[in-house]
């Protein structure tokens, strides 16, 4: 590859700067309240150099989505890395959302945050977070099926999973953190208890 091949697809410092500075601001105060010039000027580059790398705001909400989706994937990927059972791989998973209901800052889910905002089931941000969930509810169930090492899907215990998650995401930040990650974790023993439970009987 050549060194201007490599430049072209390393982003620019202007674009990292940009995303992480919409990343921090959208995560932690909300996605409408936020105007470019605020953007802007936290990230220290100019409206111009914005609309280089951003078709507009829309479009950077998108990226900072597009960013917290791969990084989620890559935590559950890591996660289930190197944990031999099913089991395990579904207790790892459910420890590293507790692990980011406990991390500094936490305010909750970023694509449940972002989707109150954007009701539109058509618009591009709704569609991103329903493409998120789908990939999470896909991942937590195939774990499930695994783990109670029966032939029917569980579909309903991955629903009930993602529905546990959904609920120590948003009471993780208005509650005491530790109980909420104790009790949430409580709650997958339960659903892995009743996948195994069922493949046995």
């Amino acid at each position: 590859m050549s060194p201007r091949t490599e430049a072209a697809r390393t982003p620019s410092a202007a674009r990292t700067r940009l995303l992480g500075t919409a990343t921090r601001i959208f995560y932690a105060e909300g996605i409408h309240s936020v105007g470019i010039d605020r953007i802007t000027a936290e990230a220290q580059v100019t409206r111009a150099t914005l609309y280089r790398h951003f078709a507009g705001k829309e479009d950077l909400v998108l990226a900072y989505l597009d960013q917290a989706d791969r990084g989620i994937r890559e935590q559950v990927a890591a996660a289930v890395d190197g944990t031999p059972s099913a089991a395990g791989q579904v207790r790892a998973v459910a420890r590293s959302v507790v692990d980011g209901i406990r991390s500094p800052g936490f305010r909750g889910c970023a694509f449940l945050n972002a989707v109150a905002e954007y009701p539109d089931p058509a618009h591009p941000v709704h569609r991103s977070v329903l493409a998120h969930r789908e990939w999470f509810l896909s991942t937590v169930t195939e774990l499930l099926t695994r783990a109670g090492e029966g032939d029917a899907p569980a579909e309903a215990a991955g629903r009930h999973l993602v529905m546990l998650r959904d609920g120590a995401m948003a009471a993780g930040c208005l509650f005491d953190p530790d109980l909420v990650s104790e009790t949430f974790l409580h709650g997958v023993e339960g659903l892995l208890r009743d996948v195994m439970e069922k493949t046995s009987a």
